[in-house]
């Protein structure tokens, strides 16, 4: 590994960038994928639920609220989430009914990330001085979870193993001297998780551009980017072409590489309508899920003593990094029908005057063999029939996928083909058919729109410029993995984490742990401690800020924030509960305390007084970013409103003024003998990286996460029985990974895939491993080989 300088915008694995060879388990002691072969065999197989929600759905939300904010507090919080005028929910990004809504507006897993956050639990200064750092790397991810909500700001000096509190105004200090010490703004980095919100992300994004670097990684960088990379090539824009209103109008919905019952419970609801109206829902991925099985609605007492509704009619198992070729051999089928049918099936009009790129697509379909489609995407070719002849036979289709799409080195390739497949009929623009990548996290697409991107476009930054009268840098800044890169090789000094878990939630985490330690200065903008807060730089600071479900008072008054939704709704946001501790400060405050330590008289912007009153932020966000006329006047509207969106309203913004059909091929895995690709997954007891328990009853795993979910058949092959300790060992290229102690599961699964819960295989993901065209980490194909459990 080269020491020499590199240059701030290569890639890893461009231009000499760190390629890091073998990592063991024994780098970076208490990172995810330390723990011991213990683990393994905590976790026990049971029965699995086989529909979603139910009465054990209303138990866990009742449990889990009086356990952690107390009956009453849990009553006045929970009915006033995701409410017109209460407070949005702070884990997925599934949006709201743009009518009337239900007393109980909220499913099980944000009723638990609620309890999470409004927990009467507190990790006080006396917390830290109990506990060292070295202490707090050895407890478990749910542990630190439930030692509550973080009360003072925390420093912890050069050299030391505890925290210890710090003034705020010192804080601020300390961090604005490390950054006026830089050579280069390009030396500090600031990311943001998808919970700020658009007030504090543009406040953010000012300071950083003020201070004179683009370096604004985020969440999005690993989760979407393909999708904001795919869409805006072949359509124009990166986002979701539908309303909430559009499911109750569609008569198929393609759920691919999703799982709605754990990740976007609340979209079960509209599955449910859909499925009673006669669509078709087929589900796209490699393991069974319950939520696409069957769903017991809680607000249906009656619908909970049966079976509940069934949701999916058609599943196609796809092998893990299938959907390419699944997806090609649809719209093979679909061209075949067509040319069979005299032109009946595909919407020709609208290819001819609407799109371009069709008659490469069409060659590139009739070339491709049936062999490689059915070997690459592991389905039949009669069920792949079959979901032709639904698609066919659709007048308003939608297509949803998350991140089984997105993280994969072809991730903007499957992206690009799912593009593909719903304009065959014209399924963009008119009302029940539409594109859907669903967000996971509640404003990591508001952020974007507002200006948190390391390359925004010259025109936002011109706005920006003119607005605040400055000049903002032009050089694209660092993305995520380009930021855990430049960390390592000294590039990047100062780290800024404005929420998130940026450690359990990055690829190769004992590299991203080595990286993080490299830095002079990191800070922690958060409301409860977790891992990443422990590995740190030479110094490091915990910034406590209020949450989504407290009451943000300022000198103007009580204030409220904005978030933007999956399908491009801005609405507010507005607390209910007193404050965690009094020494709490809001995000845009201690941005604004940030940056006037940091940029003093140098900055002309009035930061106190954006704080006082965040209606003079909205005001500069409306000069600045299109769509946001009249803001405050419309967010104050019930439900808030939707921003433009061409592809929606029937025009694509790309150059051509055409959406684009795009050719790619299918992937190549090329796996050797006793080789598996791996995919990660979330259990139903964590939000992202935030573990709230350890049982995943729609998957029958209880008291444990170290599982990996394999084929029946390639355990019989590798001599594996059910229950069997192992280590999970990453290929990429010569270099080598290990996660010790997981517990072998027989699952229905495809040949050669298996499965296993992040973040505990974060460790697994090379840092080079990216998705071409997004640099996203491709972090659901992991070539692995189980090896037996030393332990």
């Amino acid at each position: 590994m080269s020491d020499a300088p590199k240059d701030p915008n290569s890639a890893p694995g461009q231009n000499d960038d760190p390629k890091p060879t073998a990592v063991d388990a024994d780098r970076a002691k208490g990172t995810p994928g330390d723990e011991p072969p213990a683990e393994a065999r905590a976790a026990k197989i049971g029965r699995r639920d086989r529909s979603a929600a139910g009465l054990t759905s209303i138990w866990e939300t009742i449990h889990r609220g009086a356990r952690e904010m107390g009956v009453r507090r849990s009553f006045r919080t929970l009915t006033m989430l995701n409410q017109k005028d209460g407070f949005d929910c702070p884990s997925c990004a599934w949006p709201d009914p743009d009518g009337k809504r239900k007393a109980a507006e909220f499913c099980e897993n944000g009723a638990k990330a609620v309890a999470s956050e409004a927990t009467r639990a507190r990790a006080t200064p006396d917390f830290f001085a109990k506990h060292s750092i070295a202490a707090l790397l050895r407890q478990s991810d749910l542990w630190m979870d439930q030692q509550g909500r973080l009360t003072h700001p925390m420093i912890r000096r050069n050299g030391a193993d505890h925290y210890e509190p710090i003034a705020w105004q010192d804080a601020f200090d300390l961090i604005g001297r490390e950054l006026n010490a830089l050579g280069s703004p390009d030396q500090a980095s600031f990311y943001t998780s998808g919970r700020a919100s658009n007030e504090a992300a543009f406040l953010y994004g000012l300071f950083a551009r003020q201070l004179g670097t683009n370096n604004l990684p985020d969440c999005s960088n690993m989760c979407h980017e393909s999708s904001g990379a795919g869409l805006t090539e072949t359509i124009g824009v990166g986002k979701s072409t539908v309303t909430i209103e559009d499911f109750s109008y569609a008569d198929s919905i393609f759920i691919i590489g999703q799982n709605p019952g754990t990740c976007h419970p609340r979209m079960l609801t509209e599955l449910q309508k859909a499925a009673r109206n006669g669509c078709k829902i087929v589900s796209v991925n490699p393991l069974p899920e319950s939520g696409m099985i069957r769903f017991k609605n809680p607000q249906e007492p009656l619908g909970l003593l049966g079976r509940g509704t069934a949701i999916a009619c058609l599943f196609l198992p796809v092998r893990v990094n299938g959907d390419v070729a699944l997806l090609k051999g649809i719209m093979k089928e679909m061209l075949e029908a067509d040319r069979q049918s005299g032109g009946q099936i595909l919407a020709h009009d609208f290819i001819r005057h609407h799109t371009e790129g069709f008659e490469a697509l069409a060659a590139d379909l009739e070339a491709e063999s049936w062999e490689k489609i059915v070997a690459g995407s592991g389905v039949s070719r009669e069920l792949i029939r079959q979901a032709a002849e639904i698609a066919g036979a659709s007048e308003r289709m939608i297509c949803c996928w998350a991140m089984g799409i997105t993280q994969h080195k072809n991730g903007v390739a499957n992206v690009q083909t799912i593009v593909d497949f719903a304009l065959l009929r014209g399924q963009i623009g008119r009302r029940g058919a539409g594109l859907c990548p669903v967000r996971g996290h509640s404003n990591v697409q508001g952020d974007r729109t507002v200006g948190i991107w390391e390359k925004m476009s010259d025109t936002f930054l011109e706005a920006l410029g003119k607005e605040f009268d400055f000049s903002p840098p032009r050089k694209h800044g660092f993305d995520t993995v380009r930021t855990i890169a430049a960390m390592h090789e000294g590039q990047v000094k100062v780290f800024v984490g404005l929420g998130g878990n940026f450690l359990s939630a990055s690829p190769d985490t004992h590299y991203t742990s080595e990286a993080l330690q490299r830095c002079t200065l990191t800070v922690q903008i958060a409301t409860k401690l977790n891992r990443g807060h422990l590995i740190t730089g030479q110094q490091a600071l915990l910034l406590p800020c209020l949450g989504r479900t407290e009451r943000d008072v300022q000198a103007s008054g009580e204030q409220f924030v904005t978030v933007e939704d999956t399908t491009g709704v801005v609405h507010q946001s507005r607390g209910v509960l007193d404050p965690a501790s009094p020494e709490l400060r809001s995000e845009p405050a201690i941005v604004a305390g940030i940056a006037r330590a940091t940029l003093g008289g140098k900055s002309k912007v009035d930061w106190q007084g954006l704080v006082d009153d965040y209606d003079r932020v909205r005001e500069h966000i409306e000069h600045v970013v299109p769509g946001f006329t009249q803001y405050n006047q419309r967010v104050r509207e019930p439900g808030g409103f939707y921003l433009p969106n061409g592809p929606r309203e029937g025009t694509f913004t790309t150059p051509s003024k055409r959406a684009r059909f795009t050719v790619h091929p299918i992937p190549d895995h090329a796996l050797a003998d006793g080789q598996l690709l791996l995919t990660t997954l979330r259990s139903h007891d964590q939000f992202n990286t935030t573990i709230y328990g350890e049982d995943d009853r729609y998957r029958g795993i209880f008291g444990g996460r170290r599982v990996v979910f394999l084929n029946a058949e390639d355990m019989r092959a590798r001599g594996i029985a059910k229950d069997q300790a192992l280590d999970l060992v990453s290929h990429f290229g010569s270099e080598r990974r290990r996660a010790a102690g997981f517990k072998a599961v027989p699952y229905e699964i495809p040949p050669g895939c298996a499965a296993a819960y992040y973040p505990e295989t974060n460790v697994l993901v090379p840092v080079n491993s990216v998705a071409d065209g997004s640099n996203q980490p491709s972090s659901k194909s992991i070539v692995i080989t189980l090896e037996p459990c030393a332990g």
